[in-house]
C-alpha cells in the first residue's frame, strides 16, 4: 500500500502539497482560534507540515495518516526537527475509513477528497472522528471560471466539468450537507506558481539523476508540456482553497 511513485517525484520538494505557502498555512492555523490542547485527526496528511507546525505555533496535538510511505517518513523527521515528536503521531495507512479512537476537536482532508468519494463523502468520514461542536477542515479545488473546452478540463486533472463546482456552488454545497462555513483561506496565484513550478524544478532534476528508471519516460513528457499547459490552462479556471466547517 504506497502512493505511486510519479507523485512522490513530483513533490520530492515540497514539504506543503497543495497551493498554500507557508504563510497562508500559518494564518489558517491562526484563524481557527483553538486553543493549545487542541486535538487534529490530519487525513491524508502528506508530509505532515500542517499538523508539525501548529503543533510548534499553536500547541496542537494530534494524528496524521497517509497512504505514502515516503511522505509518512518525511513526516516523522518532520515532527523530530521541529521538536514535536512528542506531541504528533504519523501513521502509514490508508486515509480511507479511517476513525479516531476518540472523538477530536479538529478533524481535517486537505485536498484529498478522494478518500471519501468527494466532498460529501469525505464529510461524512471526518464527522465520525469529530467531537459534537468541533471544526472540520475541507481543501477543495474550484472552478474559477467553468471551462469551455475538454483540453482545460483534462489539464486541471478533472474526468469531467462536474467534477469542481465554481466558488459560491462549492460553499452552498457545504450548506446543503448541514455544515455552516465559518472560516476559509485560499490560494492565490502565486501559491498556485509556486506549487506548480516546484515540480517543474523537482522532475527536472530527478531526470539528470535517473535517466534509465522506467518512468523518464512519464517524467520527461510531463515536463515537457507541464509549464505550458499549466499557463494555458490551470492558472486562469483552477481555484484552491481550504473551508473550515461547523455542524449545524
Amino acid at each position: 500500500m504506497d502512493l505511486p511513485r510519479i507523485f512522490t517525484i513530483r513533490e520530492s520538494g515540497h514539504r506543503i502539497h497543495n497551493p498554500f505557502t507557508e504563510d497562508k498555512l500559518a494564518s489558517l492555523g491562526r484563524a481557527l482560534r483553538l486553543p493549545p490542547g487542541t486535538r487534529v485527526l490530519d487525513l491524508a496528511s502528506g508530509s505532515g507540515e500542517m499538523l508539525c507546525t501548529w503543533a510548534r505555533d499553536l500547541g496542537f496535538t494530534g494524528t496524521g495518516v497517509d497512504i505514502s510511505t515516503v511522505f509518512t517518513a518525511q513526516a516523522r523527521a518532520r515532527a523530530t526537527e521541529l521538536g514535536v515528536a512528542d506531541r504528533v503521531t504519523f501513521v502509514h495507512g490508508d486515509a480511507c475509513g479511517h476513525v479516531a479512537d476518540e472523538p477530536v476537536d479538529l478533524a481535517a482532508c486537505v485536498g484529498a477528497t478522494w478518500i471519501g468519494d468527494g466532498v460529501a463523502g469525505t464529510v461524512r468520514l471526518l464527522d465520525r472522528s469529530l467531537r459534537p461542536g468541533g471544526l472540520m477542515l475541507i481543501g477543495e479545488p474550484y472552478w474559477l471560471r467553468t471551462p469551455a473546452d475538454r483540453e482545460t478540463v483534462e489539464a486541471c486533472h478533472a474526468a469531467d466539468v462536474s467534477d469542481f463546482l465554481l466558488l459560491p456552488e462549492l460553499m452552498g454545497q457545504f450548506g446543503d450537507l448541514g455544515y455552516d462555513v465559518v472560516e476559509m483561506v485560499l490560494a492565490d496565484q502565486d501559491s498556485w506558481d509556486r506549487y506548480q513550478a516546484a515540480q517543474w524544478l523537482a522532475m527536472r532534476r530527478w531526470l539528470d539523476g535517473n535517466p534509465g528508471d522506467e518512468l523518464a519516460p512519464q517524467v520527461r513528457a510531463e515536463l515537457t508540456t507541464g509549464p505550458a499547459q499549466y499557463a494555458r490552462h490551470v492558472r486562469d479556471h483552477l481555484g484552491w482553497g481550504v473551508f473550515a466547517l461547523m455542524k449545524r
